[in-house]
């Protein structure tokens, strides 16, 4: 969900990216050599087997696990229908513990001893950068549904097709969008931001604060702090300080918690408030901040219960049939990867191919229906779309802009913090 990057497709430091090109690329030289493309038995094969390197374990493993849960209940579900071009599909997942190291060795296996026909996409900018590249080294299309930061785009790999409708660093644009629709009484006056230090974070708070000081809304407060951070109070007793008018946190998940619990102790509502990531998860926002706290917040999400794009209420009831619970508490990192595997059907459908290379030429033309809504990408796998603006009402997640796809009105000002 942004997801989804919530959001949560974050690239947590930046020199890790580095060596991670680095192994990459060294590990790419050592291995042996595979046919481009794919399986080599991919003719007489009657399985279709896709590889998927998914954290299991590590620092993104609540949502690997969601992205595992949707190519799964994907694969279950095209299986039901008889599978794609008469041939059953097969997950092979393997596990990357969060490692940018261990990701390329399973791509470098899943392709050269597993020979699995197609590859989908890792959980992270971190670990989707170097493992696409093992994919580009192959002629493997590689469809991601996370790990949409600037790095990975800027690799301009044309076998790269991101699957969210936009870049995750214009996940704030929406909000944006919505603040300077209101009439020019009902807008904020000034601003203050606070962002976490890496690039998937704060190039989103930053694309907010472009749009409003463009447009007269005064940033009072700016402050980037260090993932290692383990103390907001500060950070949030300056916001409050300033008492601006609106406060926009480009966050993960952990600093996004503490933002709202710092202002929370020090009394201090705005009347908007934006989060980029955190407050978009529908089963851990709540229970981290209070669900009376989470009332009025704004994030950005690419899909929502309720959503009338293609195969969103079929993916709904499956999903609540195979794993339980309700669709409020769907992640949507599962619904990003299910899209993954409604392409590669509809490619399918369309040329009667189900091959890599078929796959890259296809996706780059046209626009492809999804869950998600109707993708389609520029020449380096950025998608040409936008995200969804949600905001907390009545203890659930709802859309609210833009207006064609809202479930229910903005509410502004913000509700008090308990409220």
């Amino acid at each position: 969900m942004l997801h989804h990057n919530r959001l949560r497709r974050g690239l947590p430091v930046a020199c890790a990216t580095a060596v991670a090109l680095v192994l990459a690329a060294g590990c790419a030289s050592r291995a042996s050599t595979a046919p481009a493309g794919g399986n080599k038995n991919a003719s007489t094969s009657k399985t279709l087997v896709i590889g998927a390197s998914v954290s299991l374990t590590g620092d993104f493993s609540d949502s690997g696990k969601a992205v595992q849960r949707g190519y799964q209940l994907w694969a279950d579900t095209v299986n039901a229908k008889g599978g794609i071009l008469g041939r059953k599909v097969k997950m092979d997942i393997v596990n990357d513990a969060s490692s940018p190291n261990q990701v390329v060795t399973n791509y470098q296996n899943l392709i050269n001893k597993d020979h699995v026909d197609l590859t989908f996409g890792p959980f992270s900018t971190l670990l989707t950068i170097p493992a696409a590249q093992v994919a580009k080294r192959y002629g493997y299309a590689f469809l991601a549904p996370a790990g949409g930061g600037p790095k990975v785009f800027e690799q301009n790999l044309n076998n790269f097709f991101f699957v969210q409708p936009a870049p995750t660093t214009q996940a704030g644009d929406v909000f944006a969008a919505y603040i300077l629709s209101l009439p020019a009484a009902q807008r904020p006056k000034t601003a203050a931001y606070a962002e976490l230090d890496d690039p998937f974070s704060a190039p989103i708070a930053e694309n907010i604060r472009q749009k409003f000081e463009a447009a007269g809304i005064k940033t009072v407060y700016k402050q980037v702090y260090p993932s290692e951070t383990a103390d907001l109070s500060p950070v949030m007793g300056a916001i409050a300080a300033k008492h601006p008018d609106v406060i926009v946190g480009g966050t993960q998940n952990q600093d996004a918690y503490a933002q709202v619990k710092s202002l929370v102790q020090l009394k201090y509502n705005p009347k908007f408030m934006f989060l980029s990531n955190g407050a978009n998860s529908p089963l851990e926002f709540p229970d981290k901040v209070g669900a009376a706290n989470t009332a009025g917040i704004f994030s950005a999400s690419d899909w929502f219960p309720g959503s009338t794009a293609a195969g969103s209420a079929a993916f709904t009831t499956a999903y609540i049939n195979k794993y339980g619970g309700t669709a409020q508490k769907v992640d949507d990192s599962s619904a990003e990867a299910f899209a993954a595997g409604q392409l590669v059907e509809a490619v399918a459908s369309q040329t009667h191919k189900v091959d890599n290379a078929t796959i890259i030429s296809t996706l780059h033309s046209g626009s492809w229906p999804t869950l998600l809504g109707n993708l389609s990408w520029s020449a380096n796998g950025a998608p040409n779309g936008e995200f969804n603006l949600v905001q907390w009402e009545s203890g659930k997640l709802v859309p609210v802009f833009p207006t064609k796809i809202a479930q229910a009105a903005p509410v502004a000002p913000k509700p008090n913090w308990g409220g």
